[in-house]
């Protein structure tokens, strides 16, 4: 009997082993917590002949095809205007979708004023610079820190001016170190573009110069390339834009002169002058915003993308890039990763002659244009500018030394 009772224990012990085994074993019986279904909308300034436009295009559609969505829960509005069309676009857009994107400065005010008035749906806007101060739980500014993007194009701008006008110790003449750079409009976020693509050219090239022309624009081709065509025949040898046509890639590439594009690679059309592009990469933006309205998470009311996360990118090198242009790049990426290299490091610039030692920017506008932060900061041995630290969207507008731009 008691040898009957050990053989029953040992049984009953062993379906239980077996019993949890199983339990543990059975993932797909788990039944994980339900996701929303989310219906998503994109509102555009121009259509995908817009370099600008394509990137947010081209981005969206793959971010919402990594969450699940199929045709029917997004769509993309194109060639939206900078005003009340841009409201009566979105306010139209909340009456069927869940979170709403809009992907130009312009666009702020009335995607804010729609926030207000449908406050049950997300309104994601890029570039802007109201959501971390105006206090609308539902409206949301997003950008990424283009200007390392920037910075890592203007190295291997550099390098091509060595490899083309360089001599024997590498040395550049100051006639063959002038660049030339299309703005759209003198605002922030084009001067912080254009500076850390300067300080990239100038941690290859000392003596580099750059002369900024705008076209008062975003999108204009016409004026982008008879632009472009202006700085080549005032001397610059390499050019850069931050404008979104082909206007200025194609003129370079009708004068033999080397580009370094943006929001992705001229090389199928500019074969023989495209070097490289920098883009900022929307889709972890869209990814993450759509995650949080599935799963009813707050979405971060300024969100700043990095390299780490994947939204700063720069393209594969074209053909026009220089020998050695790759390994030097790889090094400065490692540098900007580990916090080595400062884009805006304050000792290698100088603003009218002196070593910038404070800078108030304007981060909370309040649409006065007055600066109330403090930006210069140290790390370790490095006092440099923390862009886009304060505030997703860029906020540096200092002209430094080297650079002359002509607004007229």
């Amino acid at each position: 009997m008691k040898n009957l009772k050990k053989i029953l224990a040992v049984v009953l012990s062993v379906l239980m082993i077996v019993t949890i085994f199983a339990a543990c074993g059975k993932k797909d019986d788990v039944k994980e917590p339900d996701k929303k279904s989310v219906k998503a909308a994109l509102i555009c300034l121009h259509g995908d002949s817009s370099t600008y436009d394509k990137n947010f295009i081209d981005a969206f559609k793959a971010a919402c095809a990594n969450k699940g969505l199929t045709v029917d829960d997004y769509t993309i509005v194109t060639d939206i205007p900078e005003g009340t069309a841009c409201y009566d676009q979105a306010a139209d857009l909340a009456e069927t979708y869940d979170i709403v994107f809009a992907d130009s400065f312009g666009h702020e005010a009335h995607m804010l004023k729609a926030a207000k008035e449908f406050p049950d749906v997300q309104f994601c806007h890029a570039t802007g610079t109201q959501a971390h101060t105006a206090g609308v739980a539902n409206y949301h500014n997003a950008f990424a820190s283009i200007y390392e993007g920037r910075y890592l194009a203007g190295v291997a701008a550099g390098m091509k001016l060595v490899e083309l006008y360089g001599d024997a110790e590498g040395k550049v003449s100051d006639a063959n170190a002038k660049i030339g750079y299309v703005g759209a409009w003198p605002y922030a976020e084009v001067i912080s573009g254009y500076t850390s693509f300067y300080l990239g050219v100038k941690s290859v090239v000392e003596n580099a110069t750059m002369e900024v022309r705008y076209t008062n624009s975003w999108y204009d081709e016409a004026a982008e390339k008879t632009t472009a065509l202006a700085l080549i025949d005032n001397g610059c040898k390499l050019i850069s834009q931050h404008a979104d046509s082909w206007g200025a890639p194609t003129a370079c590439e009708e004068r033999n002169i080397p580009n370094v594009s943006y929001n992705g690679s001229t090389a199928e059309k500019c074969p023989n002058t495209f070097i490289i592009a920098s883009k900022i990469n929307w889709a972890p933006y869209f990814e993450y915003a759509i995650d949080c309205v599935q799963n009813g998470k707050t979405i971060d009311a300024d969100w700043t993308g990095t390299i780490a996360t994947g939204s700063v990118e720069i393209t594969a090198l074209g053909t026009a890039a220089a020998k050695g242009t790759q390994e030097k790049l790889d090094a400065t990426i490692a540098g900007l990763k580990d916090g080595s290299i400062k884009v805006f490091d304050c000792s290698t610039f100088t603003v009218e002659g002196k070593a910038l030692t404070s800078f108030v920017a304007d981060v909370d506008d309040a649409g006065d244009f007055v600066p109330e932060t403090e930006v210069v900061e140290k790390a370790g041995d490095i006092t440099f500018v923390n862009e886009s630290a304060k505030r997703s969207a860029p906020y540096f507008n200092v002209i430094i030394d080297g650079i002359t731009a002509i607004t007229k």
